[in-house]
């Protein structure tokens, strides 16, 4: 019988926020998900926050601007994770952890902190380019002062969104597939790794209560889910049953059309660009400190690439 813990989720109306709070109630945990007292007439977030109410997750009031109304819910809790946006299309925080983090070492009585990572490993990406690397750059920095708190962490490593991702068939700025042609990032070889949102939550959550994760990054890598971009091409065509014109863009096209853009859309590209033309999450083996999900878990059925591409027939 997996042990049972009470979860603090920060960011649980968001993206992958509302996925973590279905997932943490779903291993049977007991869930509490913080908003803010001044939530004004935003619907669709006030009627989210009642649906988990009614899925039996507790609300909490706090607020980053409020250091002791974080103390106070953190001591509520065993374990917290944090899910605020870090995507700067959407709205970039990720700095906002470190209020967290002075909470969670006041209360002094979290067991976990899993802080606000989910997709490419920072502590690889130093080399980074700008202006890309602000995301990388500041998440070391919560990483930091977390370790310098000596607060218990585990750090999440999901890869790609299949979202963003595999609907755009790894073509920036396209979210659903065309039937009809694909541009290829350079040659379309460079492998990276692609995991269905609710697989994300659900991994993130099973690692809370697990002692080989405790001070440790945890890499999702589904086996199945490390393909080329030309590969998630060839698995769409296959469920269409048609060849798509294919054409490719250079790296150095590639990068001078990114200088053209605004500052949020150069950060998204130079992701892009280090996933899709230097192949950054998968050309390295993962080494003794760190761990892989679905060979910890394997009792995890991930959703596949097909499987997920299917949903756009």
């Amino acid at each position: 019988m997996a042990m049972k813990t009470k979860v603090l989720i920060v960011g649980g109306t968001g993206y992958l926020g509302k996925r973590l709070v279905k997932a943490s109630l779903a291993q049977g945990h007991e869930t509490y998900v913080l908003h803010r007292e001044e939530i004004g007439v935003d619907i669709e977030k006030v009627q989210m926050l009642l649906s988990f109410k009614q899925q039996g997750a507790h609300l909490v009031i706090g607020s980053f601007n409020d250091h002791q109304s974080l103390v106070k819910v953190v001591k509520l809790v065993d374990v917290v994770i944090c899910a605020i946006s870090g995507v700067h299309i959407r709205s970039h925080q990720i700095l906002l952890q470190l209020k967290l983090v002075d909470a969670i070492k006041e209360a002094g009585n979290v067991k976990r902190f899993l802080p606000s990572e989910f997709g490419t490993d920072p502590a690889r990406m130093e080399n980074a380019m700008e202006p890309g690397r602000v995301t990388f750059d500041d998440k070391m920095v919560v990483r930091r002062a977390i370790e310098e708190a000596g607060i218990p962490f585990t750090y999440i490593s999901a890869n790609c969104f299949a979202g963003y991702f595999l609907g755009g068939l790894c073509q920036p700025g396209f979210i659903l597939p065309s039937r009809e042609q694909v541009r290829l990032l350079g040659d379309g070889n460079q492998k990276a790794i692609y995991v269905d949102e609710d697989d994300i939550a659900t991994y993130s959550i099973k690692t809370i209560v697990d002692p080989r994760t405790l001070n440790k990054t945890v890499y999702i890598r589904p086996p199945q889910n490390i393909l080329s971009q030309r590969e998630v091409v060839q698995i769409w065509e296959k469920l269409i049953g048609k060849e798509l014109l294919k054409s490719s863009i250079s790296e150095q096209e590639f990068l001078a059309i990114m200088k053209e853009q605004d500052y949020a859309e150069q950060v998204g590209l130079t992701h892009y660009y280090h996933v899709c033309y230097e192949g950054c999450l998968a050309n390295f083996e993962i080494v003794d400190g760190a761990e892989e999900a679905s060979k910890l878990y394997p009792e995890v059925k991930y959703t596949t690439v097909e499987e997920y591409m299917t949903r756009f027939l």
